[in-house]
């Protein structure tokens, strides 16, 4: 059953590098992941502002045995427990499990996981939508479905944009999720 929302409310976030510290050996274990300064309260103050939180993540060291589902979950729960704390919510946390060469259509760049958010919400697109990433391929998912796109320099945000790559027209850049939460409320 799906849930019907305002667009304009609804955000959609990448975990590693937004939400938490990335690591180019990958996030293994509950004790690796650590929040960003700022970004669990960011969220936690979207939420009481009226946004819908949710969050699209690849997950490859599912693939390549870095880590299990349990400990994935782990993580994501220490994260939804965080922002309770702050007396935020995420409403959903998708992820992609899948590998580079698994010819998935949930890995980003590819619009799996927004597709399913967006039929959770029973949406055409996401049109209206917000959603934040640090890496090109966050942003390219979104814009599939018409998002409108925002790139954090943390994480892996700087090296995006030094990258030469063009980012999908109209992207807006910020610090870190703090300021751009700091923009919408």
């Amino acid at each position: 059953m799906s849930t019907t929302i305002d667009p304009s409310k609804l955000i959609i976030l990448d975990r590693d590098g937004v939400i938490n510290q990335d690591s180019d050996e990958y996030v293994k274990s509950e004790e690796e992941w650590i929040p960003i300064p700022g970004s669990i309260e960011a969220i936690a103050d979207l939420y009481k502002n009226g946004y819908t939180i949710c969050v699209a993540t690849n997950q490859s060291g599912l693939a390549r045995g870095f880590f299990t589902e349990k400990t994935l979950m782990q993580m994501h729960k220490k994260l939804t427990t965080l922002v309770e704390e702050q007396g935020g919510k995420i409403y959903s946390i998708h992820f992609c499990p899948h590998g580079p060469d698994d010819n998935c259509d949930c890995r980003k760049p590819l619009p799996g996981m927004f597709k399913q958010i967006a039929k959770q919400f029973d949406l055409e697109d996401l049109s209206n939508v917000r959603t934040v990433g640090d890496s090109l391929r966050d942003l390219q998912a979104g814009k599939e479905l018409n998002c409108d796109t925002f790139l954090v320099e943390t994480g892996k945000g700087e090296r995006t944009l030094d990258s030469g790559k063009e980012l999908p027209a109209n992207t807006a850049v910020f610090k870190d999720l703090r300021a751009f939460t700091d923009s919408i409320i």
